[in-house]
C-alpha cells in the first residue's frame, strides 16, 4: 500500500469515530523512526510489509482506547521524550508550566545560591525532576515514588536522558523523612481528581489510579503532605504543586489551616485556568 493511501485511509477511519485523525501520521513515523517533516519526503512511497502490519496493530489498539502514547512508549515533555507506559501517568502540558514558573522561581528566590536541593514527590514517569536536573546545574534532585514499577521507569529516563537525580521508593515523605533530608525546594504533583468526578475513559481505563485520584475532595495527598512536609523543609524554602483547576477556594483553606500568616500564591496557566500553587516558607 502507498503511504498517501494509508494515511488517508486511517484518518478517514478515525473521524467516522471521533478520534483525533493526527493519531495515523503520529503513530506512522514513531514506528517509521522518522521525524515528522520526512513523512512527507516518503507520501508517495509503498509502505513495507512488517512496518504495515505494526502500523495497524498500533491503530487497532488504538480504535480499542489505549492511548496512543503508551502504544509508542513515549511522550514529549520540555522538548525531551519521555518512557511512559501503563505504570505512570502521561506527562501533561500543564506539567510543562509547571516546571518552567518552578525555573522563573529559582532565578527569583534562590539567585544568589551555587547549590539547590530539591526534591520531586510522586515522581512517575521523572518527568518534573529529570527536566528540572536538566534544567538548572544547581540543582542537586531527588525524587520519590510508592510504586517501584513507577521508579523503573523514571531511573530508565534518567539514565536515557543522562540527568543526575537519586530516587527513593517510599510512601510520600516517609523515604525523606526517614534519611531525614532537607531540602530548598519542594515539589509535588499528586493525585487531585475528586473520586467521583467523571473523567474521560481513555484516562480512567489506562492510566494508574493511584496517580490519578486524590480522595472526596482531590486534596487528600496535599493535606498528608501539608501536615508533615516542615520535617524535610529547610529553614528557608519553596513548595510548588500542580492543582486541580477548579480547586482554589478548597485549596486556600487547606493552605492558610496548615500554614498560616505564610504567604502563598495560585498561578493560572496559558489558558487562564487556577493549576500552580507556590508556598513561601519561612521558619519564623
Amino acid at each position: 500500500m502507498i503511504l498517501r493511501e494509508l494515511i488517508r485511509q486511517s484518518e478517514a477511519m478515525l473521524d467516522e469515530k471521533d478520534k483525533d485523525c493526527n493519531v495515523a501520521k503520529v503513530l506512522f513515523y514513531h514506528l517509521a523512526h522518522k521525524e515528522p517533516h520526512q513523512l512527507y519526503l516518503m507520501i508517495d512511497e509503498e509502505v513495507d510489509e512488517e512496518l504495515l502490519k505494526q502500523f495497524q496493530d498500533g491503530m487497532q489498539r488504538y480504535m480499542n482506547g489505549e492511548p496512543i502514547q503508551y502504544i509508542n512508549g513515549k511522550e514529549n515533555f520540555f522538548s525531551r521524550d519521555f518512557i511512559v507506559n501503563e505504570n505512570v501517568l502521561i506527562p501533561r502540558y500543564e506539567t510543562e508550566e509547571l516546571v518552567e514558573n518552578i525555573l522563573y522561581k529559582i532565578d527569583d528566590y534562590f539567585d544568589d545560591y551555587s547549590s539547590i536541593d530539591l526534591c520531586d514527590v510522586g515522581t512517575g514517569s521523572g518527568a518534573i525532576a529529570i527536566t528540572l536536573a536538566l534544567e538548572e546545574p544547581k540543582l542537586n534532585v531527588v525524587a520519590t515514588d510508592i510504586s517501584e514499577e513507577a521508579l523503573e521507569v523514571a531511573k530508565a529516563n534518567a539514565s536515557e536522558l543522562d540527568a543526575q537525580v537519586t530516587f527513593y521508593q517510599g510512601d510520600m515523605l516517609e523515604p525523606l523523612i526517614d534519611r531525614q533530608q532537607k531540602f530548598d525546594i519542594f515539589v509535588s504533583n499528586p493525585p487531585y481528581i475528586p473520586q467521583d468526578q467523571e473523567i474521560e475513559s481513555v484516562v480512567k481505563d489506562n492510566e494508574p489510579h493511584v496517580a490519578l485520584f486524590g480522595g472526596n475532595d482531590g486534596l487528600y495527598f496535599y493535606r498528608k503532605i501539608f501536615k508533615d512536609v516542615r520535617h524535610v523543609l529547610k529553614d528557608r524554602a519553596l513548595l510548588a504543586f500542580e492543582m486541580g483547576f477548579d480547586q482554589r477556594e478548597l485549596m486556600s483553606q487547606a493552605v492558610e489551616q496548615y500554614f498560616p500568616d505564610t504567604p502563598y500564591e495560585i498561578i493560572k496557566d496559558i489558558n487562564g485556568k487556577d493549576r500552580m500553587l507556590f508556598i513561601y516558607y519561612h521558619l519564623s
